[in-house]
Order: structure tokens, then C-alpha cells, then sequence
């Protein structure tokens, strides 16, 4: 990945994913997504590493 915003895209595109196709409202509801730990929420699998862009 070349870029922060591409970087952020392609999370955005996984975590919106059950979104579009209608399985939950928002992505953090999805049970198999890490979208709940990106959101500042606990979920289910431990030591979830939330990527975090920098300044380069």
C-alpha cells in the first residue's frame, strides 16, 4: 500500500462491506468484523491491532 488514503480505503471498503449487502445497519454490528475495535469498542477476538496512520 503507497498511501494513507489508500491504506484507509481498502479498510473502509472490507468494514462497509456486510453494510451494502444488507446483513447489518452499521459495520461495527457485524459479528465477524473487526469494525467494532476500529470504532474504540471491544470485539471478539483479544490484542485486535487497529492500524493508526502517521505523518511521514
Amino acid at each position: 500500500m503507497w498511501s494513507n488514503a489508500v491504506i484507509q480505503q481498502k479498510i473502509d471498503y472490507v468494514h462497509n462491506n456486510p453494510v451494502e449487502g444488507g446483513l447489518v445497519y452499521k459495520a461495527e454490528d457485524y459479528v465477524y468484523s473487526n469494525a467494532i475495535d476500529y470504532s474504540g469498542q471491544k470485539g471478539l477476538i483479544d490484542d485486535v491491532v487497529v492500524f493508526r496512520m502517521f505523518s511521514i
